[in-house]
């Protein structure tokens, strides 16, 4: 899969290739998986993955921006950013 990038879709193929179950199974269980990773950083602003990673979100606050196309001055409200942060071990594995 080199170059190219991994979709929803090409787990769920992914999945059904190596196990035996259908492929409505698998969709349902790659979404429910989601679901829960979604809500673990709504809620808790943290998903720790061992050996691969942690998402965690956190607050921005207001700040000053420019608009390019008329210079002008603007404030850009306060929003919410998620950051991933490689585990050691997985970034050993990315760069030995």
């Amino acid at each position: 899969m080199s170059g190219q990038t991994l979709t929803k879709a090409g787990i769920v193929d992914y999945l059904y290739e190596k196990t035996d179950k259908n492929r409505a199974e698998i969709k349902e269980m790659v979404e429910t998986i989601l679901e829960i990773m979604k809500q673990a950083v709504k809620n808790d602003h943290a998903l720790l993955v061992s050996g691969f990673g942690k998402f965690e979100a956190y607050d921005k606050k207001a700040r000053k921006g420019r608009n390019p196309q008329t210079n002008e001055t603007i404030t850009l409200p306060p929003r919410k950013v998620v950051v991933f942060r490689l585990s050691r071990k997985f970034r050993s594995e990315l760069n030995p």
